[in-house]
């Protein structure tokens, strides 16, 4: 089975608006991929929520709920200090405790600019939508 890890904007895009984000967590929530989460890219999630999004907090665990009830919870014990803004580190510690497929984001600034971390690919969600389907 097809693992991958989410960046928030991503969880977050696929619970407030629909396109391709909520495509793969309809595609996670079909049991066809394995989303891997950490505790701290739920309380990432919760955070934008809540404060940028102004999602009342039982709106927002209600939201984190649905996306854990389909993901599999990992704690990374290395720490990855390669991105300078280092809040984006916990995507590729989390790919690599995971031992993921793919990492999806839509962070143009940061983390598509890698390509890859550690032979994982790092892509938009489109890019992975598409990746799949030729599987």
């Amino acid at each position: 089975m097809t693992k991958v890890v989410l960046d928030s904007n991503v969880v977050v895009s696929a619970l407030l608006f629909d396109g391709k984000p909520e495509q793969i967590l309809f595609t996670a929530s079909r049991g066809d991929i394995r989303i891997i989460l950490t505790p701290a890219i739920s309380e990432e999630i919760y955070c934008v929520l809540t404060t940028k999004f102004k999602q009342p907090e039982y709106v927002a665990k209600k939201l984190l709920r649905s996306v854990t009830s389909i993901s599999k919870i990992v704690v990374p014990k290395l720490k990855v200090r390669l991105i300078k803004y280092l809040p984006d580190n916990k995507i590729l510690e989390a790919g690599l405790a995971g031992k993921v497929d793919y990492v999806i984001t839509g962070d143009r600034k940061h983390l598509l600019p890698l390509k890859a971390f550690k032979d994982i690919p790092i892509v938009t969600p489109d890019q992975f939508l598409r990746e799949i389907e030729t599987k």
